[in-house]
């Protein structure tokens, strides 16, 4: 790279409601990821699955977040794959929960469709999938 060439700027994901994205994962991040320290340290024998599932949407919702602050192309692709998984997680345990309750004697962020998070789990990724779809048609690529 000479020195009249620069680097082109990284898109901005967290402009106008990406904000709003980033500090909803932020705290689905606290929430998820302390929930299941808490469990998993002082009961995982009780309901391992449910546990580490909380678990396991804590880092979903942490790299998510990274990639919203870290914007560009790439991490948007990113998020938007991870997003469409955390979807698909969502759907999956959320239907599960409710047909076989006793797969889960404790709740998991995402029982239920995330009732005990107001459902949030299920609109968030829906309505992130959205904005990073959006994002990429402002700039005028073909997602």
């Amino acid at each position: 790279m000479t020195a009249t060439q620069e680097r082109p700027a990284k898109a901005r994901l967290i402009s106008g409601p990406g904000m709003l994205l980033v500090w909803l994962y932020g705290v689905m991040v606290v929430g998820a990821v302390s929930r299941s320290v808490v469990q998993i340290s002082t009961q995982f024998d009780r309901a391992p699955l449910a546990y580490s599932l909380s678990a396991v949407a804590g880092v979903v919702y942490g790299f998510i977040t990274y990639s919203l602050v870290r914007g560009g192309e790439t991490a948007r692709r990113a998020a938007l794959v991870c997003c469409a998984a955390e979807l698909v997680g969502v759907l999956t345990v959320g239907t599960w929960t409710l047909v076989e309750p006793s797969a889960f004697p404790d709740a998991t962020v995402w029982s239920d469709y995330g009732m005990g998070y107001v459902f949030i789990p299920v609109l968030l990724p829906l309505s992130a999938m959205y904005w990073l779809r959006k994002a990429s048609a402002r700039r005028g690529d073909a997602a």
